[in-house]
């Protein structure tokens, strides 16, 4: 079966075309579908392209749909409901999900859900400790993101690693403009950084990562701020960009060995997070087997590996400095005596849509 894979994120549009075997036929960078420019340049795209024989759509909040489903009407306006819980994203994917169904009439589409892989959190990490009445009323609950990333590099890990997936703690770290961490005990997901929206955890790109809320709530009583100007400056303004002025890592990496105080403040703030984080998650596993980093930032940024690395010792994580200069890919960069293995993986969500794809009948 021939697989389009259609990748709608907040800024940008990726489509994959992928052979029976996996083999990748096409791939084509686009603007994120919002306006009718977008929208022409993606059904240009798609006309030059051979015929798919199933199309797969990442959409980022699934609510409570554990599984990939065939997209239809009832679908679409089911997961449009569901745009509050994640702005930035679910919006460009509908889009996007509009613009290939009238472009290719007849195939078949799926939607597959980042938030799908973490239905296995246990009840006391997808819980807020909130009334019972609010969580009645409303789905306030941690559902997890970069769900189709995570899963990839579970079952990747496991085959670098040469051991079962089954048999493996790992720890997936998905370093990118958005950024979530994943605790994945024998290939399921128990323990994440995102939760209700991406907001939470990790600091990223521009966004804040997790913080007091009562500092938000402070914001907006005693600043006097409006509650979407927060908002906004939590989405958009923050993380690295507000941290050191710009949301491109390998920038502030630069500006922080020239010396840029801000920027050295940034990446500090970055890997502290980052660490610590990477500490709850192993104490979520019980113990850790593989350290694996993918995403922009999680593949290329070998000083950050480097950092990190250096202070996750007491969990076995020891990084060899030649492995990981040599800007590896789908590797291990592990010291040889270490006791846990570290790898940096290609993030390949497309591969993942396909397997998820073709595992339903169409």
């Amino acid at each position: 079966m021939r697989v389009l894979v259609v990748n709608a994120g907040s800024s940008s549009l990726k489509l994959a075309l992928l052979d029976h075997d996996d083999a990748l036929l096409s791939r084509r960078d686009l603007p994120a579908v919002r306006g009718r420019a977008a929208e022409g340049a993606l059904t240009d795209a798609l006309a030059e392209l051979p015929a798919p024989d199933a199309i797969g759509h990442r959409v980022v909040h699934g609510g409570n749909r554990h599984t990939a489903v065939v997209m239809d009407a009832a679908v679409a306006a089911e997961l449009r409901e569901l745009t509050s819980l994640a702005p930035l994203h679910q919006p460009a994917a509908l889009a996007a999900v509009g613009v290939v169904a009238r472009a290719l009439p007849g195939v078949p589409a799926v939607a597959c859900f980042d938030t799908a892989f973490h239905a296995t959190l246990p009840a006391a990490a997808a819980t807020y400790a909130l009334p019972r009445a609010w969580r009645e009323r409303w789905p306030l609950r941690r559902y997890g993101f970069h769900g189709l990333s995570h899963a990839y590099v579970a079952r990747r890990a496991a085959e670098l690693a040469g051991r079962p997936v089954d048999a493996l703690r790992t720890i997936s770290c998905h370093l990118g403009a958005g950024a979530s961490l994943c605790a994945i005990d024998r290939g399921r997901s128990v323990e994440t950084t995102m939760g209700f929206t991406p907001l939470e955890g990790l600091v990223m790109a521009t966004r804040a990562g997790s913080m007091d809320p009562g500092l938000v709530l402070w914001l907006i009583e005693e600043g006097g701020l409006a509650p979407a100007a927060v908002g906004h400056a939590l989405e958009h303004e923050s993380g690295l960009q507000g941290l050191a002025g710009t949301a491109d890592m390998r920038e502030v990496t630069a500006r922080a060995l020239e010396g840029d105080a801000d920027a050295g403040l940034a990446l500090d703030v970055y890997a502290h997070r980052l660490r610590g984080a990477i500490g709850a998650m192993a104490v979520a596993l019980g113990g850790l087997d593989v350290l694996a980093f993918t995403g922009g930032v999680g593949e290329h940024a070998a000083g950050l590996r480097a950092r990190v690395g250096a202070g996750l010792g007491l969990l076995g994580v020891r990084v060899d400095a030649e492995r990981n200069a040599a800007d590896p890919v789908d590797a291990d960069v592990a010291a040889p005596d270490a006791a846990a293995r570290t790898l940096v993986i290609a993030a390949r969500e497309d591969l993942e849509i396909a397997r998820q794809v073709r595992s339903l009948p169409l």
